[in-house]
């Protein structure tokens, strides 16, 4: 084997660079995969936020829609109310007619 000056030989000093090299490698791919789920986390909290937005939007929309149910519910009720009404004046007409 080769020799270097303080013991170490040519392979070992390779193997220390490799695991070196091999460590900064894994704290920059430790640094980017952090930094992609911050920017994955801030998307999540908008899409979140924004399909708050929409519910809330829906409800709304909701309470609009049964509010005029409501009013569209007590018309037809009233309608019906002088409907009859109307035709139980004419039949209590015909009766006296007859």
């Amino acid at each position: 084997m080769n020799a270097q000056p303080g013991g170490d030989s040519a392979l070992d000093l390779a193997i220390r660079r490799l695991e070196r090299a091999l460590a900064v490698l894994e704290q920059r791919l430790a640094d980017r995969v952090a930094r992609a789920g911050a920017e994955a986390g801030g998307l999540f909290d908008q899409d979140r936020a924004k399909l708050a937005a929409e519910l809330d939007q829906a409800r709304a929309r909701e309470r609009e829609l049964e509010e005029a149910g409501a009013a569209a519910s007590a018309a037809l009720g009233k309608a019906i109310a002088e409907i009859k009404a109307t035709l139980g004046q004419a039949d209590a007409r015909a009766s006296e007619e007859a």
